[in-house]
């Protein structure tokens, strides 16, 4: 007589021999699809995006200087081309100052500095993108996000952080002379694929930078890592953002993110 195996029995016998089913994320994702959708999660939220943003510069003794900017992101095209534009309120000395941003993915990004002190568009070479972003500890690719295929990634293994159940994954740069880092190593959240943290290692192996995602929420539905800090662990200086006023598919013109509004930007897109 034939005998049929149900849904209960299948689910029933593996337990009953002491085994559990492995967590569906770690069956079917590699370390390079989990990085991917980390980085559609963390740069690629929304159509367009618009936010206030604080930045604290606090040195290793508690001195304090502000960056305030206002932060304008458009998309082209999902995990591909996209525009930044960033306008600085204050302090006096920046303040007025833009950056621009075109992010192409698999090519090295075009990013302009307007300067209005001295009434300058600077364009900022694809080697600098790893230099201090206004001082801070985020370097320029930091703002825009590093290419994904630009480094090798390995899943090592799954743990919690802060209580969230996180992938742990390394990546190494292909090309050492294309990263200020040896190695990265990225927390990544289990649910939303926001990155909860992540460390950077130098060439010798030392931890460098440290980046923990300190308020993670949704706005409009979409995850959003509303507080960040980036500490550099070998000078104790560290950087705080704070994302104010966070607003999703407002349908911003392309004609934003252009050179011609770095020197007049529109006022009602910047205040």
């Amino acid at each position: 007589m034939r005998k049929f195996v149900t849904p209960l029995t299948v689910l029933l016998v593996p337990l009953a021999l002491g085994l559990r089913p492995s967590p569906v994320g770690a069956q079917t994702l590699s370390g390079e699809e989990i990085m991917k959708r980390s980085s559609l999660a963390e740069f690629y939220p929304g159509d367009d995006m618009k936010a206030r943003v604080l930045m604290r510069l606090i040195t290793k003794d508690g001195g304090e200087r502000i960056r305030e900017m206002t932060m304008l992101r458009k998309n082209l095209q999902e995990g591909g081309d996209q525009r930044y534009f960033i306008y600085f309120h204050r302090p006096a000395d920046v303040r007025e100052m833009t950056f621009l941003i075109w992010k192409s993915p698999r090519k090295d990004d075009d990013r302009w500095l307007f300067i209005p002190a001295l009434k300058l568009v600077k364009r900022i070479a694809a080697n600098d993108k790893r230099s201090s972003f206004v001082g801070s500890d985020f370097s320029y690719e930091d703002v825009s996000g590093r290419d994904v295929e630009e480094d090798s990634h390995k899943l090592l293994r799954e743990e919690k952080v802060d209580g969230k159940d996180a992938f742990v994954i390394e990546s190494v740069p292909k090309d050492p002379a294309s990263a200020d880092f040896g190695k990265k190593l990225s927390w990544i959240d289990k649910v939303s694929f926001i990155p909860l943290k992540e460390e950077y290692y130098d060439r010798r192996g030392d931890l460098s930078r440290v980046f923990s995602a300190d308020e993670v929420k949704q706005v409009q539905g979409l995850w959003t890592i509303t507080k960040r800090t980036m500490k550099n662990v070998q000078t104790g200086h560290r950087t705080e953002v704070t994302f104010q006023e966070v607003k999703y598919n407002l349908k911003l013109s392309d004609a934003l993110f252009t050179e011609r509004y770095l020197k007049n930007p529109p006022p009602e897109a910047v205040r």
